[in-house]
């Protein structure tokens, strides 16, 4: 059985884990919320202290009258051998020219045992609830786990009280932005997460912590050699991600050279950039496959006008005449001629145009219309030869005639 909440306890709550302000109205008329007295400051401070109450203010500039808030402090205490948390939500209503009204109301307690086995009492929360709504008129009960029992306190009371078991962990007081309650069943039943605590890997404990220390088989060993090295980690899923990344490249993960870079930033980006090098040229790769499967199909439609070319002396244009070409085609011009398949369009012919062994554009030709659909140059360019390559393609279109009605 816990004891009552002390006087000292709700004081402390309603001062740290609400917000206290002065209203302001455009003639410098400042009113404290809290006592209801009003004052004229014509400053631009957006903070203050009541000279009535002592009260320090956030200053609002409203016509507002009604002001409300809300917030929880967790009191963190033992009975028995058992550690609790327990969660009191606090509220405030302050009205213009009158003293705030505070309520107060235990919600919640999250009891856990020394090997990390844990309850929670709680009072009831509405079927149909909205935001931090609960049913104060109930009574703290033994509840099943439910998502909205794991409370992200405004505050935590400053006198604290932990069990040995909590004590000998290596807690210090410091929670590292993880929720007390993860924390806590963390370093009750779970040995590895004491051992971060105590090699001070703070990052590395919140990142686990958060995922409930899933496949922390997987960077174990490469952990225990950044503690042998004093090296510690700031970001922890920064660090994983890395190591993902060296396993992926196969890198030694047992040597320091690469688990305890010192620039992890960098390296972790540096890896980014290659695995991202890596997939596009595995995606090329792949294209190319798929494009090579689809040759017989070419052929079959295209082959009739393989070995057309012509030249006005300067330019030369030929039909490329397998999916290969097609390819080192639009790899060299950089452009999309292989990736979009136009060479896999019935009605589509490529042909390329260059001087001497340099291309210059290539040309998609629309073998129903015998019209040039389009011709680019370096990167989907227009080049100085284009008026000059339409015009030898548009001077030739007879021969592709003749191949089409062969």
């Amino acid at each position: 059985m816990l004891p009552a909440l002390t006087e000292a306890q709700i004081a402390w709550a309603y001062r740290e884990c609400l917000e206290h302000v002065g209203r302001r109205l455009k003639t410098g008329l400042i009113t404290c919320l809290d006592c209801g007295h009003s004052w004229i400051d014509k400053t631009s401070e957006k903070h203050c202290t009541c000279p009535n109450c002592g009260t320090a203010l956030n200053i609002r500039d409203t016509k507002k009258r009604v002001f409300h808030d809300y917030g929880y402090l967790c009191v963190i205490t033992v009975s028995g051998d058992l550690q609790v948390l327990r969660f009191i939500y606090v509220n405030s209503t302050g009205r213009i020219g009158k003293r705030a009204s505070y309520f107060h109301s235990e919600v919640v307690q999250r009891w856990m045992a020394p090997d990390g086995k844990h309850g929670v009492i709680a009072k009831l929360r509405p079927m149909m609830y909205y935001g931090d709504s609960w049913n104060f008129g109930s009574k703290l009960e033994i509840r099943p786990e439910r998502p909205v029992h794991n409370i992200i306190p405004t505050h935590i009371y400053p006198n604290m009280r932990m069990t040995s078991e909590l004590r000998r962990s290596g807690f210090d007081g410091k929670f590292y932005s993880i929720p007390l309650f993860d924390l806590f069943r963390a370093l009750l039943s779970n040995s590895r997460a004491e051992t971060l605590l105590k090699a001070g890997q703070a990052g590395l404990l919140k990142h686990f912590t958060d995922r409930n220390f899933r496949n922390m088989d997987d960077y174990w060993a490469s952990i225990k050699i950044c503690i042998r090295n004093s090296y510690l980690i700031q970001d922890g899923t920064m660090w994983c991600d890395y190591i993902n990344l060296l396993r992926f490249f196969g890198k030694d993960l047992h040597n320091a050279k690469f688990v305890c870079p010192a620039d992890l930033q960098s390296e972790h980006d540096r890896y980014v950039r290659k695995k991202r090098e890596w997939q596009e040229r595995q995606r090329r790769e792949e294209a190319k496959r798929k494009a090579m499967k689809d040759e017989a199909h070419f052929n079959e439609q295209k082959s009739r006008f393989f070995g057309i070319q012509f030249t006005d002396g300067l330019i030369h244009v030929h039909v490329l005449e397998s999916i290969a070409e097609i390819i080192q085609e639009g790899d060299a011009m950089r452009h999309c001629v292989s990736a979009s398949e136009y060479h896999l369009r019935p009605d589509s012919l490529i042909l390329s145009a260059r001087i001497d062994d340099r291309r210059i554009e290539t040309v998609e030709l629309s073998l129903s219309q015998l019209k040039i659909l389009q011709s680019r140059g370096v990167c989907n360019q227009v080049t100085e030869y284009h008026k000059q390559i339409i015009k030898l393609v548009n001077k030739n279109r007879l021969l592709f005639k003749r191949r089409r009605t062969a």
